[in-house]
């Protein structure tokens, strides 16, 4: 019997390994070949990992620079939008599953996670509560500052250790109201874009978003 577990240990350890690094359920994935750098998107409130804002993401990142995407289905169903806040917990261990997935089975070695609306609050929330998230950078999308912690992105992105891309519509007062509250952490890692015209949602200037995001991937990179 004792031999018998000697040599089942091993077996079980891989096999438990290659479960925890699956890719999380009802996500979307784009593989990127050999790219060692991979991005994982967070939708907004009650939505999935091909609507707005993320699909347009997910689809150009990897266009343009070759990158793994994958888009996460996040947490939804609450019926007020401050009710989101119970269900962090869940979306923090679908971003872990998912740098596992790109890090352990897709040999990537750069991941960015990038989240809209909730989704942005949910990520900045994770990079926040989480030293080790093990991600090279942050970039939330209409990410706004009420409701408290954890839904507060000011709260929130005051504790990230990683460079952040701050990006929001100019059109949207809520999104821009937060935003200038959060210009006082602009700095050599931080970074602030207003895509002037649009709205909350960046409907009709996806490619100007897609521009935006791909440009400070690059910058990472340098």
């Amino acid at each position: 019997m004792k031999a018998f577990k000697a040599w089942l240990a091993p077996l079980l350890l891989v096999v438990t390994s290659y479960a925890l690094a699956g890719t999380p359920d009802g996500s979307v994935y784009i593989d990127g070949g050999d790219s060692k750098y991979g991005v994982v998107l967070a939708h907004g409130r009650g939505m999935h990992p091909t609507w707005l804002v993320v699909d347009p993401l997910r689809k150009g990142i990897n266009n343009e620079l070759g990158y793994h995407t994958l888009s996460l289905q996040m947490p939804t169903g609450y019926s007020h939008w401050k009710d989101y806040a119970d269900g962090f917990p869940d979306a923090y261990q679908s971003f872990k599953e998912a740098i596992a997935f790109l890090k352990e089975e897709k040999g990537v070695s750069h991941v960015y996670l990038i989240g809209h609306s909730m989704g942005s609050r949910m990520a900045s929330a994770f990079v926040s509560e989480n030293s080790d998230h093990g991600l090279a950078g942050l970039v939330v999308a209409g990410c706004r500052n009420n409701g408290g912690y954890p839904l507060s992105c000011d709260e929130n992105l005051q504790g990230a250790n990683v460079p952040v891309l701050d990006i929001w519509g100019g059109d949207n007062g809520k999104d821009s109201r937060s935003a200038s509250e959060r210009s006082g952490m602009v700095s050599d890692t931080y970074t602030q874009v207003e895509i002037a015209g649009t709205n909350h949602k960046f409907e009709g200037d996806e490619n100007q978003l897609v521009d935006a995001v791909v440009a400070w991937l690059k910058s990472q990179t340098q």
